[in-house]
């Protein structure tokens, strides 16, 4: 037998968390609209495949940690994906929640969330979305709290275009599979015309045929 022979390691499912936080929605006085947006981007924008693990939640900082846990301790997510719940009111605690389970926090996240939602609108400095990785022995995961809305949510992940496809400001979710690769999770690949993901020279492998 040659090393030929030997079949490589199987790539792990990758899964991916959505959690939309929200009392009136999930208290059914509207329906919800942020786990819809998340799923439709993802399956324009990744080619890997995926597996959704969706949870719909109210406004609660102890129900929030615990969903965070068990998606990422339990269901073995590797990234974990929030809306709603990030602005100044007295109800939003997705930040205070995300960060009392996190083990690192990744501020550069936040910082172009806010960027990217700055080309729109002034109020894009009341938001508090974050990032962070929630770590156990033997699992981690990327956790990010996004914004609400459909279209921001879009404009967060993939950035803006000028009429011409030039990016003007870089979407977050170019930097998500190498980080992903970092803390051990699966190898994500993206489609560029959406998001194109950024890796070092010494990270690529080469395309699946």
């Amino acid at each position: 037998m040659t090393l030929k022979d030997v079949a490589a390691p199987a790539e792990p499912e990758l899964v991916i968390g959505l959690v939309s936080i929200s009392d009136r929605a999930s208290g059914g006085v509207y329906q919800d609209a942020g786990i819809p947006a998340l799923q439709d981007w993802l399956q324009g924008a990744l080619t890997t495949p995926f597996r959704v693990e969706s949870r719909l939640i109210p406004d609660e900082q102890a129900g929030i940690e615990a969903t965070l846990i068990e998606l990422v301790d339990q269901r073995r997510c590797h990234l974990v994906l929030t809306t709603g719940g990030t602005g100044p009111a007295r109800r939003d605690v997705t930040p205070e929640a995300t960060l009392a389970v996190a083990t690192k926090p990744m501020p550069g996240f936040g910082e172009q969330m806010r960027q990217i939602s700055l080309q729109f609108v002034p109020t894009a400095i009341l938001s508090r979305q974050l990032a962070v990785i929630r770590e156990t022995p033997d699992h981690a995961a990327l956790i990010m709290n996004l914004p609400g809305q459909p279209k921001a949510i879009k404009e967060t992940l993939e950035g803006l275009k000028d009429a011409d496809g030039k990016v003007i400001v870089g979407g977050i979710f170019a930097a998500v599979p190498y980080c992903v690769d970092l803390i051990g999770g699966p190898y994500m690949e993206t489609n560029p015309a959406v998001s194109k993901t950024f890796r070092p020279k010494s990270a690529l492998r080469p395309a699946a045929t």
